[in-house]
């Protein structure tokens, strides 16, 4: 059976080739088989990545052999204030218009595509021809027998067992084969790395950026502000200390409550930087601390040995309260699972509510912002969201 899958993907393609060359020696006339040229080159291009797909998904599941697509991911369309969408090349008139621009330019620019319509040719004259050996003797076999001869029963009976023992052994060439050809070159892997390095970089630059001007803003509206009120209530106060005594200590009182809710802000302002539940507990406690906090109904289970460097717990931590900060807005008082374990070198966050569903990663978004915020340890974000719910969100981070 997997000779024959892998034979047939193989030879699809080149089988329509065969077809449209006897036609063409069939009818002679040039100019009667260009149409079937141009569909048997519509077909090729058409069929390039959907059989490079299925060879990755067999070779991954019956050899263990994990090819990654090396597909370049295509940047987010958005919305201009102008009304165009930005597709990452040009500016559109709809999304429509800017998918259709974007598919395009992938389609022909990314080299993982010209791999996969290269890898039609290659399997053509190498997975194809050994995994149709098989079939081949198969049917050669059912042909003998169903001619019966002397001679024909023997050859049936000599190609039924070399069926038998070839199939065994021939489809194991195909994974290996496929991986050498369908893998992307290691210097497009460092650059792709390169690439993604640099824009992680700029992300964490423009968040460290917008996280000083965040607490620039609640120091000077807040507790700054309300500083500077209680020193000129204490000076109003030094003024009338020996004219107007009650009036002082109701100044001297009033600048008393705002030096208390100064420090207050200053707490919340210092939680939010660096919470100290999370430097003196860890990310399971702080993660819990959060529950308490929050509107909805959450449960927290976790394995208690979970240790991680304070840069990864930090990042998840905010990453969970930026979620259920979510649920609270959009999904009320849903019920919220939180799973956190460590699973070898990685750790797997998994949150889970009952809400409404219908959650998308949009460009600027607050999931956009958590798969940013993920991206800087090579952490990745997954999101399954329904209509109707539930949704399901998973955050997968390597740590040491």
């Amino acid at each position: 059976m997997r000779s024959t899958v892998f034979a047939a993907a193989s030879l699809a393609v080149p089988a329509v080739w065969a077809a449209v060359v006897l036609l063409a020696l069939w009818w002679r006339a040039p100019w009667t088989w260009i149409a079937p040229v141009i569909l048997a080159a519509v077909w090729t291009f058409a069929l390039a990545s959907p059989i490079a797909g299925l060879f990755r998904r067999l070779a991954q599941r019956w050899s263990g052999i994990r090819i990654e697509s090396g597909y370049r991911v295509a940047a987010p369309i958005t919305e201009m204030s102008t009304g165009y969408w930005w597709n990452g090349h040009t500016y559109e008139r709809s999304r429509r218009d800017a998918e259709r621009d974007q598919r395009m330019r992938t389609w022909f620019r990314d080299p993982a595509y010209w791999r996969d319509v290269r890898w039609l040719g290659v399997a053509a004259v190498t997975v194809g021809p050994l995994c149709a050996v098989p079939v081949v003797a198969l049917v050669g076999a059912g042909f003998a027998f169903a001619h019966p001869g002397v001679g024909t029963v023997v050859v049936g009976v000599v190609l039924v067992p070399v069926a038998a023992v070839v199939s065994r052994h021939v489809w194991r060439v195909a994974p290996p084969v496929a991986a050498r050809h369908l893998r992307a070159p290691e210097a497009t892997d460092m650059a792709e790395r390169v690439q993604e390095l640099t824009e992680q970089r700029a992300d964490a630059t423009a968040a460290q950026a917008a996280e000083i001007r965040r607490i620039e803003r609640s120091l000077h509206d807040g507790a700054q502000a309300r500083l500077v009120a209680v020193g000129l209530s204490l000076a109003t106060a030094e003024r009338l200390m020996d004219s107007d005594p009650e009036r002082a200590r109701v100044l001297v009182r009033e600048a008393r409550e705002g030096t208390s809710t100064s420090l207050a802000e200053l707490r919340d302002l210092v939680r939010g930087v660096n919470p100290p539940v999370l430097v003196e507990r860890g990310l399971v406690d702080a993660v819990r601390a959060l529950a308490l906090d929050s509107a909805s109904e959450v449960t927290v289970a976790a394995e208690e040995a979970v240790q991680l460097e304070h840069p990864i717990a930090s990042a998840l931590y905010f990453s969970v309260a930026e979620l259920l900060a979510n649920v609270a807005k959009h999904a009320g008082s849903a019920r919220v699972d939180v799973h956190i374990a460590r699973n070898g070198h990685r750790v797997v966050v998994d949150v889970r509510d009952g809400g409404p569903g219908g959650a998308t990663v949009t460009a600027g978004g607050g999931l956009d912002g958590i798969r940013g915020r993920l991206a800087v340890f090579d952490g990745t974000l997954t999101v399954d969201s329904p209509a109707g719910g539930p949704t399901s969100v998973r955050m997968v981070v390597p740590c040491g």
